[in-house]
């Protein structure tokens, strides 16, 4: 499965979009390089179209993403009425493909606090919808709003009603594609930080997760770029961060609060991934 992966925000945007129903002989467009992002989503009959040397037959229930950097074109006509929404998108961020989910990077610690964090939209290019019915009435809402586009309160909604698109296509991505090790990594990632204040040895996680704690290091390693022990103890500092920015509790209550027995060992930690103490840390951020 090819996956379309978006870096937000900024969002993905809606541009235009419309329904058409090809009748029995005729075909999509033929277009090179069109420019922009386009969502066909067929609710009856099948589209047969082409992406480059890709060739997907698209009936009802399916949706296919053209890219805005390719040649697209009819592989033959339609055998019967084939009635679909499409949309026009397009995004001012960083976007790629994948062939299954995006494993997911420790990006490097912001020293400050007021950054946007950004994260990744997973679009499947050419999907079986789970839900076809809820994507046809999201798609006809943001139709129905063209006639009211003038107004800028139709243009918001419609821009959220297309986010809306986008999550249920992302529900539609086939589970299976993930591989068994970034389950693995995932399960490992979720329990860490639901108990980062308790003491967590690796023969622990290996019961929970009933695997060996090796194979979980690797699964680790290999998802995020670093051990089970480097994710649980990056996590508590940045929990540590929240705490030094917006309390007034002492160093050594902000350790033992996020997991660290001895406020030293915390605070060298801190220093090593932060480059400065979390005293300064605070200090640096404390007249914002």
């Amino acid at each position: 499965m090819s996956i379309l992966q978006f870096t937000a925000p900024p969002m993905p945007y809606h541009i235009a979009s419309g329904f058409y129903t090809f009748r029995p002989g005729q075909k999509h467009l033929n277009r090179r390089n069109l420019g922009v992002f386009d969502l066909l989503v067929v609710s009856s009959g099948c589209l047969y179209i082409a992406e480059e040397q890709q060739q997907y037959e698209v009936p009802a229930g399916h949706a296919l993403i053209l890219r805005p950097d390719r040649h697209h074109y009819p592989t033959e006509a339609c055998k019967e009425e084939t009635g679909h929404f499409w949309v026009h998108f397009d995004t001012t961020e960083t976007w790629g493909t994948t062939e299954t989910f995006m494993q997911e990077q420790v990006e490097p610690v912001e020293t400050n606090p007021f950054t946007v964090s950004t994260f990744t939209m997973l679009i499947p290019q050419f999907v079986r919808l789970q839900q076809p019915s809820a994507i046809y009435s999201k798609l006809q809402q943001i139709n129905d709003l063209e006639h009211e586009s003038h107004h800028n309160w139709a243009r918001w909604k419609r821009q959220l009603i297309f986010q809306q698109v986008l999550e249920l296509l992302n529900s539609s991505i086939d589970l299976s594609t993930i591989v068994p090790g970034s389950n693995v990594a995932e399960q490992s990632a979720a329990y860490l930080r639901k108990h980062y204040k308790e003491d967590i040895t690796a023969d622990q996680l290996g019961e929970v997760l009933n695997f060996h704690p090796v194979y979980i290091a690797r699964c680790m390693q290999k998802q995020f770029g670093c051990s089970p022990f480097e994710y649980l103890t990056r996590y508590r500092l940045e929990q540590a961060k929240l705490l030094l920015l917006r309390t007034d509790l002492p160093i050594a209550r902000i350790a033992e609060e996020v997991g660290f027995h001895q406020p030293s060992y915390f605070s060298s930690s801190f220093t090593r991934y932060e480059g400065v103490s979390p005293r300064t840390y605070r200090k640096r951020f404390s007249d914002y």
